[in-house]
């Protein structure tokens, strides 16, 4: 092999490990060693070298056995590392808060448990926005995640530290979650690609909840033919989550290189019609992401795709709506950590109401508390209809604007974030501004669609831009052979930051 085992993906790690060219165990040593190295990135907030080793001693018995040839065995061995929100038996589980610090769960999260059932090799997991509530990486309670192209500027948010593993090198895939963005826009500001599929495929037992109805798992990766391998391990029906969609696993590696009508060698995008909502291009994008974007589209269309104009008209209003109903779903699941039951528990109270207050002082950060007041607020009474009752009415209304646009086009199309990563501090006293950041990721989460983040250039200072792509409901295999056709036509996924 000529490039280094920490430059390699999924699929081609796996091809390696069952071609013995390399063995687990080397593979996880190789990957520990830059883990340690790169500990100033703030990319992991646990790792266990011990576990570690042990599981890739086992994938390398499994793969003397023959068993990585076998159908479910591209994954045995392949090294990863799960974000801080998935529970897990053996380490420990955060959420990025002080409020579960040290707390370890009695079973893992189904995406954790169906991963390590296909051999893979977990590191450790993954530094967080606390409760997944940010778009920087800035709000955990331990230290804040650097992107490696640049350490003066964020990672992304919520999911910084499973961006920044990939993107560093440190392992070649991790998990992470998307309630309005947090897969797709660490994604881009890290120069990596990411997946969030159609709520509901991946189960959310054992995640633990910031918006029930909004939170989903996905996946970051070097490529797209990695996400694929993951997700078809990741999905499928969850009798534990009530919001589990009822379908078996599926093949999104199949679907990935499933050949469309008409195509060719040159345009295996011949006929796939790609929605660019004039919403997603205001005068506010900036010159250098608007530059990148229109790129990758001029890519797509090389490659046989039809650009066609579309409108989302409720945009804007995304934000507001979101910005109402996560908070206010927060205010109701963070209600459990109260100190009673597990977690931080103050130490000097006077009585049970004292414990609760001074518990959660204590255990919540300042963006955490922020919704949570913010939530309990508009649930209050005289303001649940008018503002979450009325929210929920223009959710419907935006998922309906997608419906229309979908009888026109296959794909939507556009920039995940309308700037680069910004700089550290810079979104610190104005939350608002944070919030902003989020306008074009926040429709499709609103909807529950699937979306991606795929490499396509760089911006100002070099940073890495991401074109979105989203699709219809479960046509996640839509999206994975477009992004597929663009990387196997380009080379902007295999950038790495400067000394990776």
């Amino acid at each position: 092999m000529s490039a280094p085992l920490h430059h390699l993906g999924v699929a081609e790690l796996g091809r390696a490990l069952r071609a013995k060219t390399v063995s687990s165990t080397e593979l996880t040593q190789h990957l520990l060693a830059r883990v340690a190295a790169a500990k100033d990135l703030g990319a992991f907030l646990h790792v266990d070298e011990a576990y570690a080793l042990s599981r890739a001693k086992d994938a390398d018995a499994r793969l003397a056995a023959g068993e990585g040839d076998q159908p479910g065995g591209a994954l045995i061995g392949v090294p990863l590392a799960h974000k801080d929100i998935f529970v897990t038996r053996d380490m420990p589980t955060t959420a990025g808060s002080k409020m579960l610090e040290g707390y370890l769960s009695p079973f893992d999260a189904t995406v954790v448990e169906r991963l390590n059932a296909a051999g893979t090799v977990s590191l450790g997991k993954l530094n967080c926005d606390e409760f997944a509530m940010g778009s920087a990486n800035e709000n955990s309670a331990y230290f804040k995640a650097l992107n490696p192209w640049d350490r003066s500027r964020v990672p992304g948010g919520s999911s910084g530290g499973s961006a920044v593993a990939v993107a560093a090198g440190l392992v070649p895939a991790t998990t992470g979650t998307d309630t309005g963005g947090s897969i797709r826009q660490p994604a881009s500001f890290s120069g990596i690609t990411g997946i969030k599929p159609t709520y509901g495929v991946c189960s959310r037992y054992g995640m633990i909840a910031f918006a029930s109805s909004l939170d989903q798992a996905g996946v970051f990766a070097r490529s797209a033919e990695d996400c694929a391998l993951l997700l078809s391990t990741m999905s499928g029906f969850d009798e534990r989550d009530a919001t589990s969609v009822q379908q078996p696993p599926q093949d999104f590696g199949a679907q990935m290189l499933a050949a469309r009508d008409g195509a060719s060698p040159s345009q295996p995008l011949k006929g796939l019609r790609i929605g660019l909502p004039r919403e997603f291009f205001p005068a506010a994008l900036s010159s250098d992401v608007n530059a990148a974007v229109r790129a990758g589209l001029a890519e797509l269309e090389k490659l046989g795709a039809t650009l066609v104009d579309v409108s989302l008209p409720r945009t804007e209003l995304a934000i507001p709506v979101y910005y109402i109903i996560a908070p206010a779903e927060a205010s109701s699941n963070l209600s459990r950590f109260d100190g009673v039951k597990f977690g931080h528990r103050a130490k000097d109270y006077g009585n049970l109401i004292d414990m609760y207050e001074k518990t959660r002082a204590e255990g919540f950060g300042a963006e955490v508390k922020r919704r949570i007041m913010i939530g309990s607020y508009v649930l209050s009474h005289g303001y649940y209809d008018a503002y979450y009752l009325q929210a929920q009415k223009l959710r419907r209304m935006i998922a309906d604007d997608f419906q229309q646009a979908f009888q026109h086009c296959d794909l939507i199309a556009g920039p995940v974030a309308p700037t680069v990563a910004w700089k550290q501090g810079e979104g610190a006293d104005d939350p608002v501004k944070a919030y902003l950041a989020d306008i074009f990721t926040l429709p499709g989460s609103l909807a529950g669609l699937p979306g991606m983040s795929v490499p396509v250039g760089t911006g100002d200072g070099g940073m890495p831009v991401g074109l979105q792509l989203l699709g219809n409901y479960f046509k996640e295999g839509t999206l994975l052979h477009a992004a597929h056709a663009l990387q196997q036509a380009t080379d902007w996924h295999r950038q790495t930051p400067v000394g990776v």
